[in-house]
């Protein structure tokens, strides 16, 4: 029995090798649109923007500056030790999407059925072993009741904080060092205060407009030219399209941030331009009315009964915004990179298309096309579906065989992790299963991708068709699966006739 189902190994594993080439042929292209929802831009008349991460997009420089000053505010206004200066941030450290446990001091990924995934939860800079996890919550699955709000925020009753803003990338990496420096130095901390400050100090480099007299200081070191956002506006405005932008950054802000990627003449473009929104409050707060700031930022303090174009506005309200411009429903297409403050509303209580913006996407699909990558996946799934039907041989021996198997494939799904991110792996993956943050896309985002510019590849007549993905109980064989998979499947018939 031994020597048979080794057979059955190297036969499988030989066939599985020869799909190697097939599947690397069927590629997928970072510029992509992909589709959760069905939708044709036909119908969209109307599109509407974030800013931050949407019309523009930051280099990693920016994370610095972030966290720099942020550590400093720790140090100088919150009386932290001064040995945290000897931290610096960490590019790569972080994934987006992670949760924090506020009260344990953990840093974790969770999967999209609460569960954690083992190997990637952190205390500081440093790895908490599997045993010490389980032992802590009593396993790995974490209570409704212990997770985050709808946005992701750490609430009263709430012990979980998730991170979706790509500005929280500094945030979590500087949470991770202090709590490495207390540790380090043996000293005393209540998690809870920790947590608080660091996001206070964190809120006040936004608040008190340090980061963006930074950036309009330096605009060709923080902001990364080349995501053609001028040519998407421009393709949209010449199409007849109307535009408009909700952003929570101030006008002077966004102002030298348009013209230096888009130009002077960027205002021309949009019919509506909202600053200081406030978002997700936007969305659902209905007592904020609108109010007009001229370009110097004097604010009037007349009555709002249209907005026009060529003026600025701030702060205001969804509902007023729907009631002054009519513009409601699925002819309305809004694009940000914050799932829950940019798009979960729109789509759950106004019926607005949503469009996320995920730029970590395109690194994660050139990884995906690699040879390295393809191998280990293919391999992956032939050895999974070999210990799905080995295991009913029960003898000692056979038994002995597949818990090999079994710890082979453990050993490949880590290095299959650590191929995107050595300490928490895919944004969009926790083994095979979805991640926290790649089911809250697939439910409030229509469509996304890894830049605006992706959207210069379609018409405006294109139709977005979400892949018709077999169900567990479903027939795997539908039209568009590739030949690869028509081939694994012929293997597979194959090695069982044997």
């Amino acid at each position: 029995m031994t020597n048979w189902l080794w057979s059955i190994y190297n036969e499988t594993k030989k066939q599985t090798e020869a799909l190697i080439p097939v599947i690397s042929k069927n590629s997928v292209n970072p510029n992509t649109v992909f589709a959760n929802n069905e939708m044709s831009l036909h119908d969209i008349e109307i599109y509407g923007f974030d800013y931050d991460y949407t019309l523009a997009f930051y280099s990693r420089h920016l994370h610095t500056l972030i966290f720099n000053i942020a550590r400093d505010i720790l140090i100088q206004e919150h009386r932290y030790p001064e040995g945290l200066r000897e931290y610096e941030y960490i590019p790569n450290f972080v994934v987006r999407g992670l949760h924090y446990d506020v009260q344990k001091a953990l840093l974790m990924k969770i999967d999209a059925f609460h569960y954690i995934q083992l190997g990637t939860v952190y205390r500081g800079l440093h790895p908490v072993p599997d045993k010490e996890v389980i032992a802590m919550y009593d396993g790995c699955h974490v209570p409704l009741e212990n997770m985050s709000d709808f946005y992701g925020k750490s609430s009263h009753g709430h012990t979980m904080k998730q991170f979706m803003d790509i500005f929280s990338l500094p945030e979590m990496n500087l949470l991770c060092c202090v709590n490495d420096y207390f540790m380090k130095h043996n000293i005393d901390y209540e998690p809870v205060h920790l947590y608080k400050d660091v996001k206070a100090a964190i809120g006040d480099v936004h608040v008190k407009g340090i980061m963006y007299r930074a950036v309009e200081a330096d605009m060709e070191n923080y902001i990364s030219y080349g995501e053609q956002t001028h040519a998407v506006l421009n393709k949209l405005y010449e199409d007849g399209k109307k535009m408009f932008l909700i952003t929570n950054s101030p006008f002077d802000f966004v102002d030298r941030g348009m013209i230096y990627i888009v130009g002077k003449d960027w205002r021309d473009l949009f019919d509506i331009v909202i600053v200081q929104a406030d978002k997700p409050g936007f969305f659902n707060d209905r007592r904020k009315p609108f109010r007009r700031v001229t370009d110097k930022g004097v604010l009037h303090w007349d009555r709002i009964h249209k907005l026009e174009k060529g003026k600025i506005y701030k702060q205001g309200n969804l509902y007023e915004f729907l009631r002054l411009t009519g513009w409601r429903g699925s002819k309305v297409l809004y694009f940000g990179d914050h799932i829950y403050s940019d798009l979960a509303d729109l789509t759950l209580k106004h019926g607005w298309r949503t469009g996320a913006i995920i730029p970590e996407l395109r690194k994660e699909i050139k990884i995906m096309n690699t040879e390295q990558y393809v191998h280990l996946m293919t391999w992956l799934q032939g050895l999974t579906g070999l210990i799905e039907h080995m295991q009913v041989h029960r003898d000692p021996a056979s038994q002995a065989v597949v818990q090999e198997w079994i710890k082979e494939r453990e050993a490949m799904r880590s290095q299959t992790k650590d191929i995107f991110n050595s300490q928490f792996g895919s944004l969009f993956r926790t083994y095979h299963n979805p991640t926290y943050f790649s089911r809250r896309l697939s439910r409030f985002a229509d469509i996304y991708m890894a830049s605006l510019s992706c959207l210069l590849n379609y018409d405006f007549q294109h139709t977005f068709f979400p892949r018709r993905t077999p169900l567990q109980h479903e027939s795997p064989f539908w039209p568009e699966q590739t030949s690869a998979g028509r081939e694994s499947k012929r293997v597979w018939l194959s090695v069982q006739s044997e």
